[in-house]
């Protein structure tokens, strides 16, 4: 399918509402506001196709971009493409559910997370911390070093108050996802979260969020949730 066609079936399946939605998110011009599920149709016809999702990605139209983390071949992509994205994903929709998506069923995933998480930038950062997000809820507990992950809920502990606000809710995120998804630090995640207790996010004219990650685990625990993971990452 070229570029046009796409362009023009992704225009096809706009609605006002999402363009609302997605411009109060922080989403910007240009955008058509398509409902992720209205995509799936066409990405089952399309399927994986890398420079279909470099010439969309590149437009900087929302939909686009987000359609070219779908139909991306994560495996294809280098740690310079991964930076040209996340150089280019402006705001957390982006950053968080397309790049940190698309890096999450890469192989060189943990080796770029961890460069960006200790980036210093505030949409790196929440992109690193939510591609390991990705990772913990869908991949087996023995793919990953528990002393890494344990030093990573230090992390957490020990910075979150001083991070950037993205950043805050990615981290606590992440310790989330650690006590439901990765059972080897289950009891540490509940301790820390229990620790931090609840969690402030400005969302600039939005009211802020207040974060209680122990609570979360524990409404998860209660419904049988406990070592969930995620059969697929994308949609």
């Amino acid at each position: 399918m070229e570029l046009e066609v796409v362009m023009q079936e992704l225009e096809s399946l706009s609605k006002e509402h999402m363009k609302k939605r997605y411009l109060s998110n922080g989403a910007q011009e240009p955008l058509f506001g398509v409902a992720t599920g209205a995509m799936k149709p066409m990405s089952k016809k399309i399927k994986i196709n890398q420079a279909l999702a470099e010439d969309l990605y590149a437009t900087g139209n929302y939909d686009a971009m987000y359609f070219a983390g779908v139909i991306a071949d994560p495996n294809a992509m280098t740690e310079s493409d991964y930076e040209r994205w996340i150089d280019a994903a402006y705001f957390y929709m982006l950053s968080d559910f397309v790049v940190a998506v698309t890096l999450s069923e890469s192989n060189i995933a943990q080796e770029v997370a961890d460069k960006w998480i200790a980036s210093g930038d505030e949409l790196r950062m929440s992109a690193g911390w939510s591609c390991y997000c990705w990772l913990l809820g869908n991949r087996k507990d023995q793919e990953f070093s528990k002393e890494k992950i344990s030093e990573m809920l230090d992390i957490v502990k020990n910075t979150i108050h001083d991070a950037p606000e993205r950043a805050k809710a990615s981290m606590i995120n992440f310790l989330y996802t650690v006590g439901v998804s990765y059972l080897p630090l289950h009891d540490k995640a509940v301790e820390t979260a229990k620790e931090l207790g609840v969690i402030e996010v400005k969302r600039g004219k939005k009211k802020p969020s207040l974060l209680n990650a122990n609570e979360s685990i524990q409404k998860e625990m209660e419904r049988g949730r406990l070592g969930f993971k995620r059969k697929y990452v994308r949609c």
